[in-house]
């Protein structure tokens, strides 16, 4: 199995993007890393790692994108980006998986124009899954489609389901519409419909939920246009850092607070560990042709390793050809 990775993507590329693929090579046997990007660099990355050799592969691109460049002007202007490369040979199928920090416009842009969507899908979207008190909770769409129309909520619902059922092991998911209120007369006519729509269908539907119920682990998948879900996803990210920030106050702000840190230092780093996001690593574009994973801009080596191992399972090819098979179906009115 090929992985590509986006060397020059992100904030603190090529350094911890090259050292995160080591670690996972160094990891796991079954893959091997196709680095895109500027061979000199990468190769400075590489001088002082131990890893076996024949699973590493350079590809020069010469172009840069940045986060000031147009999503549509990148496309056609810096063909030769890493980037593009990247999401030409997820479409040419001469690899398996494209991870990318980089610019995150250009790359969903890439995978609607350049990779495709699976036939019947009708918008792709961005899954981040989040920690909750019962595991893991993935949000639907999260930032790609800002205006959707009531039948996305139940595309997105499927490509959900079978995410969480095959990479989280979740046996029969359960799919919440996120909501003002859990009764069933509340939003807008557009959410109303969809509400309609998810009950009559065959997924485990529980309902509106509110945005409580994610961190509570009461739903394993929120559907919910773009804008609300890449705003709740942004109001927990600064809960975490909240959180994190008031506890390392706390606890050095004071001689008796230091003291109590060492009593509890064990169970506080497990605790920091789950409100980790590099240890989820990047986020899945789910309904493209491909298995692609947007991973945060100022990742670190730890998140570009979690999300290359994440990807090399065989749970990740499993959910591609349930999603083509399922929306090949949709598309002949068989279900």
């Amino acid at each position: 199995m090929r992985i590509l990775v986006d060397a020059m993507g992100g904030d603190n590329a090529p350094a911890e993007i090259v050292k995160g693929c080591i670690e996972a090579i160094n990891a796991q046997d079954g893959f091997e890393i196709e680095f895109l990007g500027d061979p000199r660099k990468i190769e400075e990355c590489l001088k002082n790692e131990s890893f076996d050799r024949s699973r590493v592969f350079i590809t020069e691109t010469f172009d840069e994108i940045t986060n000031s460049d147009k999503p549509t002007e990148a496309i056609k202007k810096k063909q030769n980006s890493s980037l593009i490369v990247g999401m030409k040979k997820i479409k040419s199928q001469t690899a398996n998986v494209f991870i990318s920090a980089g610019s995150t416009g250009v790359l969903l842009a890439g995978s609607l124009l350049i990779a495709g969507r699976i036939k019947g899908v009708v918008r792709p979207a961005l899954a981040p899954v989040v920690p909750s008190i019962n595991g893991h909770t993935m949000i639907i769409d999260a930032g790609l489609n800002t205006q959707i129309k009531p039948i996305n909520y139940l595309q997105f619902a499927i490509m959900g389901t079978e995410y969480m059922k095959y990479v989280y092991n979740i046996e029969n998911p359960r799919v919440g519409l996120l909501n003002v209120g859990t009764e069933v007369n509340k939003g807008d006519e557009k959410v109303k419909t969809a509400y309609e729509i998810l009950k009559n269908s065959n997924i485990n539907f529980i309902g509106n939920i509110e945005g409580r119920d994610i961190p509570e682990g009461n739903v394993d998948i929120v559907v919910c246009d773009g804008f609300v879900g890449n705003t709740m996803l942004k109001v927990m990210e600064g809960t975490g850092s909240y959180i994190k920030h008031q506890l390392k106050k706390m606890y050095s702000s004071s001689i008796w607070g230091k003291i109590s840190y060492l009593m509890i230092k064990h169970d506080l780093k497990k605790l920091m560990k789950q409100i980790d996001p590099e240890e989820i690593g990047g986020t899945p574009i789910l309904g493209v042709n491909g298995i692609i994973y947007k991973c945060h801009g100022n990742s670190k080596a730890k998140a570009i390793k979690n999300t290359v191992l994440k990807a090399c399972g065989s749970a990740c090819r499993n959910v591609m050809d349930r999603l083509n098979a399922t929306f090949a179906q949709m598309e002949t009115g068989n279900t």
